[in-house]
């Protein structure tokens, strides 16, 4: 995570991308109208967020705000809702730099009766819609760096990605540190280049509420997409095992309690739920990262109206 301190930026500097970030929103929520999803709400301040070791949420009275609204849009699946979709604002604590805000935008959209294959499909014909709003072309460039966001994405898997950049192949259950530090310093950097990349099947044990390989146990059905280097979402074929849900959260809550981190409660509710949901996809996208990007934007700072030094 870049930890950098950022400057506050003059508000009015920050209007052209405002003007453009609303056309981008606009043409993200046409695009799943036009494919049959509802827009949903889900609240803000919840209970018992999902246990990963990584996200810090923050604590609000007897709640925390969310890391993201995914929990909740899954209930509602697994409710029977069709196709369903957000646009949340989310809030980690501890997060800040050119990437990040510890207030962000967040879009989710969740499928049933799908898996990653079909998230993959569907983020590259949203963010053609929205290159297509702004700037107006699938030929866009990043600080100088030409991107084609035309037909041929690159899908690489993290076996093949360590393998080419790394010098090495993580199995079911790497050294996590020693993952993390390549994965930053080695293979997000190349990801992206030219087009878009997607880099999909993390080793087992960084499932999180993804679901195995049928084939490849080794492998969980996770992806994320990266443009120029950044990454811009994180979707998987969802796991809708309530034992083994349970048995993963309970692991992270002990891992959290052995690194001194806050402890959440079980959602008990969310976990009822995965008895009724039918095999789905999830995946959550960061708004702001997409419009930096299509913008040309240098950080996600001019592209909010408001940053955490400047509110």
């Amino acid at each position: 995570m870049d930890e950098t301190k950022m400057a506050p930026v003059d508000p009015m500097s920050k209007k052209p991308f405002l003007v453009k970030r609303a056309a981008i929103l606009s043409a993200v929520r046409r695009f799943f109208e036009k494919k049959g999803f509802l827009e949903v709400e889900t609240p803000l301040r919840i209970m018992a967020p999902a246990p990963e070791l990584h996200l810090q949420c923050i604590p609000t009275g007897d709640r925390w705000l969310v890391s993201s609204p995914e929990l909740q849009m899954k209930q509602l699946l697994a409710s029977g809702y069709g196709p369903i979709f957000q646009i949340s604002k989310a809030f980690r604590a501890g997060e800040r730099g050119r990437l990040h805000n510890p207030e962000f935008t967040m879009l989710e959209w969740y499928r049933a009766e799908a898996d990653y294959g079909a998230l993959m499909d569907d983020a590259e014909g949203l963010i053609r819609a929205a290159a297509l709003a702004v700037p107006g072309s699938l030929a866009i460039a990043y600080q100088d760096e030409p991107i084609d966001l035309g037909p041929t994405w690159e899908r690489i898997t993290v076996r093949d990605a360590f393998g080419r950049f790394a010098g090495w192949v993580p199995g079911a259950s790497p050294d996590e540190d020693r993952f993390t530090a390549d994965l930053v310093e080695k293979i997000e950097p190349r990801l992206g280049r030219g087009s878009p990349t997607f880099l999909l099947d993390y080793p087992a044990s960084m499932a999180s509420l993804a679901r195995l390989k049928h084939d490849d146990p080794a492998v969980a059905e996770r992806v994320e997409l990266y443009i120029a280097g950044v990454e811009i979402a994180n979707g998987m074929s969802e796991l809708v095992d309530p034992v083994e849900q349970r048995q993963r959260f309970e692991r992270d809550l002990e891992e959290r309690r052995k690194r001194g981190l806050d402890v959440y409660p079980l959602d008990e509710r969310f976990l009822a739920v995965l008895e009724n949901m039918q095999p789905s996809a999830g995946c959550a996208l960061g708004l702001d990262r997409l419009v930096m990007i299509l913008c040309d934007a240098p950080s996600i700072d001019r592209v909010i109206a408001f940053t955490e030094e400047e509110c």
